[in-house]
């Protein structure tokens, strides 16, 4: 084993400097361009005036492994690493994050140094080197750098290893990528068959989404009481509310009485839309698509389509359109939490294609649906994998 401080040497800081009013200032990474796969996002990279002396030997390198040093929460703990593989002396890194570069690339390969500290930190492996100051989660980045202890082998070994990781990576990416072109194909599907369903280019009939709805009800206005045991009777929160689909693999248990106390308004059955309508997961509708044991959460609503005028699928895809949410967004209340009022969602004038266009478009969905069981069946199949190596090289 070999200690990481010997590795990387000390992790550099970050520099954050001042606004850029010249439009020549350093583009500078930060946490929010970090993503879950240990892969740097470039979209919204921040330009910032820095100048201070001193920072050459802080612009990014490929090979660099950026941390994440503050912003982790209770659920997910700080520690993220990135591995950097863009344009070299461009981009610095910001003050939540620090720098660690392979000082002999002789012996470590840098890419196996990711690997490692990504494993670790998907093993929970930073937690026990984290603090906390008003709720952000902070990492003690000097004792971890310098107890992290990495697997010794010989570089060819590592370079191997590496090659295997990536090679998985890179289909679990396009697998990915395969998803999000079908969730794409429906969405292009809806605007052909119907145009936009705020602005009703089309001409479509109107109807209050309180007469298409045999019900549109609040959540209950409490915090619920989760468990920790397989109850039977579950809680939809907002975070496992996605567009078009729910994540049941996270869902929360209740017990029987919190579930009497959540549905007296209405029980959430199959077909029944979930709208999320306050907080930072805002104006996300799914389908509750298993019959099962199932309450509201917060800050969410709770549509029942009347089949007769609108399919579930129509209707979640149309309230899952920009427009949709744009205009949800005009009555807005509360900077601090805004939310949507279930009054403004009521009131709006869906528009109402023929039931049997709906109906086809529904058959369409369906199909589609089934393309995107294998192909997430196969995702799942190669993250297994993934995951069963990094355990093997990375204990």
């Amino acid at each position: 084993m070999a200690k990481l401080i010997d590795i990387t040497g000390k992790a550099l800081s970050g520099e954050w400097g001042t606004d850029d009013e010249t439009g020549n200032g350093i583009p500078v990474l930060r946490t929010t361009n970090f993503t879950n796969e240990g892969i740097v996002n470039y979209n919204n990279v921040v330009k910032r005036t820095i100048t201070k002396g001193k920072i050459d030997e802080k612009y990014l390198r490929k090979g660099d492994i950026i941390i994440e040093k503050s912003g982790g929460s209770d659920k997910y703990p700080v520690g993220r690493v990135v591995y950097f593989d863009g344009d070299e002396n461009t981009y610095l890194f910001n003050n939540f994050t620090g720098l660690l570069r392979v000082k002999d690339q002789d012996i470590w390969y840098p890419r196996y140094v990711f690997y490692s500290l990504f494993a670790n930190y998907k093993q929970g492996g930073t937690r026990a080197f984290e603090n906390k100051t008003t709720g952000l989660h902070n990492l003690k980045i000097d004792d971890y750098v310098s107890r992290f202890e990495i697997i010794e082998i010989k570089k060819k070994e590592q370079i191997s290893i590496c090659e295997k990781l990536d090679r998985l990576c890179e289909v679990i990416r396009s697998r990915k990528q395969e998803l999000h072109l079908l969730d794409n194909l429906i969405k292009a599907r809806f605007v052909e068959m119907f145009g936009d369903p705020v602005a009703n280019d089309m001409g479509w009939k109107t109807l209050p989404l309180e007469n298409a709805c045999k019900s549109i009800v609040d959540c209950p206005h409490s915090t619920p009481s989760y468990t920790n045991e397989d109850t039977g009777f579950m809680c939809i929160r907002t975070s496992i509310v996605k567009k078009n689909k729910i994540l049941w693999d996270d869902i929360e248990y209740i017990s029987e009485d919190e579930f009497a106390k959540r549905i007296q308004r209405k029980k959430p059955e199959v077909g029944d839309i979930v709208y999320t309508r306050e907080g930072a997961i805002l104006g996300i509708a799914a389908i509750i698509d298993r019959d099962c044991n199932v309450a509201l959460g917060q800050r969410s609503m709770l549509l029942s389509p009347d089949i007769d005028k609108c399919t579930s699928e129509f209707l979640c895809v149309a309230m899952n359109s920009d427009s949709f949410l744009d205009n949800a967004l005009k009555g807005v209340s509360g900077s601090a939490s805004p939310h949507i009022n279930v009054g403004d969602i009521k009131a709006f004038k869906m528009i109402m294609p023929p039931i049997e266009l709906q109906n086809q478009f529904s058959d369409f969905i369906n199909q589609v649906d089934k393309s995107k069981v294998a192909v997430q069946k196969a995702l799942d199949e190669t993250q297994l994998l993934f995951d069963s190596l990094m355990q093997q090289y990375f204990g």
